[in-house]
């Protein structure tokens, strides 16, 4: 290792380990989609990734065959805000499961929890319909999300 850092010095060193540490995190980024003057932040991930005095706080079963999805919709002021949420999942023989969403408001954060239930390496197809009411300050707005993801058994 001490070969490969001879030419590049102090601060090549750091960088090189900084683009290290950067491939090497996971691949559970959160993605986001825009509607109206509102994002739509979502993330899917094993329930096991949680820690079970988490999971029992918010009612959510872990298991290795359940990821969560995790939706926010947040406002152009970075505002989290209350969305009517009503989504399904099917993997690709058609079994679908629809999803029940859990409103969690901790804070100033809201945000919505669904449980997948999946058999190991299965692509499933996440469809969200996510509709914002109008306020007297705010026009309302709705969105279909619609992503499709692999989801694995984790322990």
């Amino acid at each position: 290792m001490k070969t490969l850092f001879r030419h590049v010095g102090k601060a090549g060193t750091w960088v090189f380990a900084l683009a290290l540490l950067l491939a090497v995190q996971p691949v559970y980024a959160q993605q986001m989609q825009r509607f109206g003057d509102y994002e739509l932040h979502y993330i899917v991930i094993p329930t096991t990734t949680l820690k079970p005095e988490i999971a029992a706080r918010y009612d959510i079963s872990r298991g290795k065959d359940r990821a969560l999805c995790n939706i926010s919709v947040i406002d152009k002021n970075g505002a989290g805000v209350k969305a009517a949420l009503e989504g399904s999942s099917q993997n690709l023989l058609g079994q679908r499961q629809g999803l029940t969403f859990t409103e969690v408001v901790d804070g100033e954060a809201i945000y919505y929890l669904a449980t997948i239930r999946h058999a190991n390496e299965e692509v499933h197809r996440i469809n969200v319909d996510a509709q914002v009411a109008g306020t007297p300050t705010s026009r309302g707005a709705s969105t279909t999300l619609k992503l499709t993801q692999k989801l694995y058994w984790s322990e």
